[in-house]
């Protein structure tokens, strides 16, 4: 075995041989990859090999495209068969609202090119002719869909990452991650040390263990995942694979027999107090009692299985996260990467996300926005034991439900509760969660006076409340107050602090003390890496004040960048300071009450004040479009800071307010949202942020890659639709003249401007005010046209106050 490689990828299943083998394709022949037994000796053997390809986000649906096009070619490339079966794919509806989920989804295919096609349940059936047709309303058919076999795959990989000057070092055991300075060093293995400064920890179901190795958290819950194979009994050798999500239950033909699975609603986890060492190559025993509810369903689905005789009842752990998404990309150590968490998604994934993670190793960034993948999106909640179990049980027993936008998890919950929380308890708050902290999604009396015949049509309105209208309105016309506690607060300080956010970010930071800047951070591409605003709290003190869910990703892209000679230190302050927002015409009125500060200072100025007796930081900015102030107080000062602000605002129809009200109002002004509106993908002249972008204020990440694209050609674009209660969620196709040209990224109903509000990306030469164009929302398409941003206050006069 090698004593020293370029990188080391530790397991021997489909992850990490799809890892090693697109390391050698884009060059790195010097790869190790340490295997503790046998390849596919993990999870991968007994991996049902289902791959469908349309997911529920672009990232995840590309990844999986990616992987039909490497299977359709990998056997003739090594020379090896790899068990891929281009059969198709069904999904079954058997209600109204499954019917909708179809309808949602073959809009959001026609955004890829994906060839799916909504077909009758007669239809159905002549595809998969097991299958009763009782109840089928209709089916979702993807004839690009089909399955693999996870052995033979795996091996093909192996063999070509071999070819390609790979060693595969199997009965390889890793028992120890070196670390040297804060980054890694070379593993150690029951075979001898290896040098590496990159680590790819691979391990599947092991992959926590391997991560404590490095003192890495990979909150991974290995579920065991039972399905059943039949003796052949003449079912069609080419039947495409079926789910009926209405019945937890998936099929597919296995040499004219048929496989059968699917995700019970009472889960068994599986080695919480550790795996067996000798764990390779087994399976758990049988447990018919646990399937007794998925046989009971499919019976109901293909009546012939009742006679079928079953081969065996194969139960194995497969390793699940407490989001159900893939952990993929970088950690908190230096040079050691995940490629873990596939929750039984591997075979269907394998091939693009090897493609996607080492493309991220080699070349420094991913192809994708991969921010709901990354590894260091977890919190330190997520180190715990009782936590990820109860978030990843939640996620297994749900697997198959209808996930409406917006859609809450209630495992786990309440965790993180701000100061304020009692108060919004008590004013009768409807909770949603991010990050493990819960907010106000609407406060539901406030709803007494929201106008019911508002609720927008379909799934927009199985998460509304007309107490969003109501609190809009509030703070647009008198008032709202909110509780904003969970933003994410990173201080970046030091003598060094001020050049190195002026490399970081686009927009010139390094202000006078005092001064709030909108910017963004860039990727070497020029896409938006983050998008936040930065005060100057002193001449070597910052404070950047981000969105709740995007805490951890922009923590951990300037913490990538920090310089190793102790210049610059950076701090996550998000549970230090509770932040209450007061916005709307009256705010000035109530808030000038209760303190003698000067209230005075500009829009995008921040001053020290006292509010009542609570200090305070007051920083003069706006996610809403009104004059207001975001407060900062040390959290032991926020329910104080909040009773103060309610007080005071009694008799001025103060009213408090959700997030949702806050979404409402900033599509009104055209205000972004990372993730969605602008990703690392975008750049910001696509993305109309071009006002914020500094080009001559000298050098800093992505400005090269901006200065020959200044004039874009795809631009993001606002667009109202003409009927009011179609409401666009996100991803539903966009045309121009017929042609598609783009998906939605974000909407929602404004209810000053009384329009239902769309953004998309389209061609630059179709972005100008005026321009018809066209939503597809649930299979209708509905006419719009691009309109002049922001379609509220366009002059900024209401917030500057």
């Amino acid at each position: 075995m090698r004593e020293r490689a370029k990188a080391v990828v530790i397991g021997g299943g489909v992850g990490g041989c799809a890892v090693a083998y697109w390391l050698t394709r884009l060059g790195w022949d010097d790869v190790v990859l340490c295997e503790r037994a046998d390849l596919t000796s993990g999870s991968t053997f007994h991996s049902a090999g289902l791959v469908g390809q349309l997911r529920g986000s672009l990232s995840l649906t590309r990844m999986m495209m990616a992987s039909v096009d490497l299977y359709r070619t990998l056997g003739d490339e090594v020379g090896l068969e790899t068990g891929w079966h281009e059969v198709g794919s069904l999904r079954l509806a058997s209600s109204e609202e499954r019917m909708e989920e179809l309808q949602r989804q073959a809009g959001w295919a026609k955004t890829f090119g994906l060839p799916l096609e909504l077909i009758s349940a007669r239809k159905a059936k002549e595809l998969f002719p097991p299958m009763t047709a009782d109840g089928v309303l209709g089916a979702a058919y993807l004839p690009t869909d089909g399955y693999i076999d996870p052995s033979q795959l795996t091996l093909a990989l192996a063999e070509g990452a071999r070819s390609r000057g790979a060693e595969i070092a199997t009965h390889t055991r890793v028992t120890g991650i070196e670390v040297d300075r804060g980054r890694v060093a070379g593993v150690e293995t029951d075979k001898g040390a290896i040098q590496t400064e990159v680590v790819v920890n691979a391990g599947g179901m092991f992959a926590a263990e391997l991560g404590r190795l490095a003192g890495v958290t990979v909150p991974i819950v290995p579920m065991a995942h039972e399905y059943l194979i039949t003796k052949p009994h003449g079912v069609p050798l080419e039947v495409p694979t079926l789910r009926d999500p209405s019945l937890l239950v998936y099929f597919r033909g296995e040499s004219g027999g048929l496989v059968m699975g699917g995700y019970e609603r009472h889960p068994a986890p599986w080695g919480l107090d550790g795996i067996p060492s000798d764990f390779n190559g087994r399976l758990l025993a049988e447990d018919w009692d646990r399937f007794e509810e998925l046989m009971t369903n499919a019976l109901a689905r293909v009546p012939e299985l009742a006679d079928a005789e079953v081969i065996r009842l194969v139960n194995g752990p497969e390793a699940f996260t407490p989001d159900g998404e893939f952990i993929l990309g970088p950690t908190e150590l230096r040079g050691f990467w995940v490629a873990a968490g596939f929750c039984a998604h591997g075979l269907a994934g394998a091939g693009g996300m090897g493609k996607l993670v080492a493309e991220w190793i080699v070349e420094g960034l991913p192809s994708l926005d991969v921010w709901e993948m990354d590894s260091r999106r977890f919190g330190a909640h997520y180190a715990s034991r009782d936590y990820p179990l109860a978030r990843t049980v939640e996620v297994y027993s749900t697997y198959y439900d209808v996930k409406y936008p917006g859609h809450e998890r209630s495992a786990g919950r309440p965790l993180r509760l701000s100061p304020a929380y009692p108060r919004l308890v008590e004013l009768g708050a409807a909770f949603g969660e991010k990050s493990g902290w819960e907010r106000a999604n609407w406060f539901e009396p406030n709803g007494a006076a929201g106008d019911e015949s508002l609720r927008p049509r379909g799934w927009a309105g199985q998460l509304w409340s007309p107490a969003i209208g109501a609190e809009h309105l509030a703070c647009r016309e008198t008032a709202a107050l909110f509780d904003e506690t969970s933003f994410a607060k990173i201080e970046i300080s030091g003598e060094g602090a001020a050049a190195f956010l002026e490399h970081l970010c686009d927009n010139r930071v390094a202000r006078e003390v005092g001064q709030i800047t909108y910017t963004s951070m860039l990727n070497t591409r020029g896409g938006i890496e983050c998008d936040f605003t930065v005060t100057r709290l002193a001449e070597d003190r910052f404070r950047i004040v981000t969105g709740t869910a995007f805490g951890r990703h922009d923590l951990a892209w300037i913490r990538e960048h920090v310089p190793d000679d102790g210049s610059v230190a950076v701090e996550d302050i998000t549970s230090k300071l509770a932040c209450l927002g007061i916005w709307g015409p009256a705010a000035r009125e109530i808030l000038q009450a209760v303190t003698t500060d000067d209230l005075g200072f500009a829009y995008m100025r921040a001053r020290e004040i006292a509010v009542g007796p609570v200090p305070c930081l007051a920083l003069r900015v706006t996610y809403v479009g009104e004059l207001g102030w975001e407060l900062y107080c040390p959290s032991e000062f926020g329910l104080a800071l909040w009773d103060v602000l309610w007080q005071a605002g009694r008799d001025h129809g103060l009213v408090a307010g959700g997030y949702k009200a806050i979404d409402s109002m900033r599509l009104e002004k055209g205000y972004r949202v990372w993730g969605s509106d602008i990703t690392p993908d975008d750049t910001p002249y696509e993305a109309g942020l071009g006002f914020a972008v500094k080009l001559d204020k000298g050098d800093f990440i992505g400005r090269e890659a901006l200065l020959g694209v200044q004039e874009p050609k795809r631009r993001l674009a606002c667009l109202v639709l003409s009927d009011p209660r179609s409401v666009a969620l996100g991803s539903e196709p966009v045309r121009v003249d017929g042609k598609l040209v783009g998906r939605v990224t974000s909407g929602g109903y404004g209810y000053t401007v009384e329009r239902s509000i769309a953004y998309a990306y389209v061609p630059a030469s179709s972005a100008e005010p005026g321009q018809p164009v066209e939503v597809e929302i649930f299979g209708e398409w509905t006419a719009g046209e691009v309109a002049p941003e922001p379609l509220f206050d366009p002059a900024g006069e209401r917030l500057r106050g």
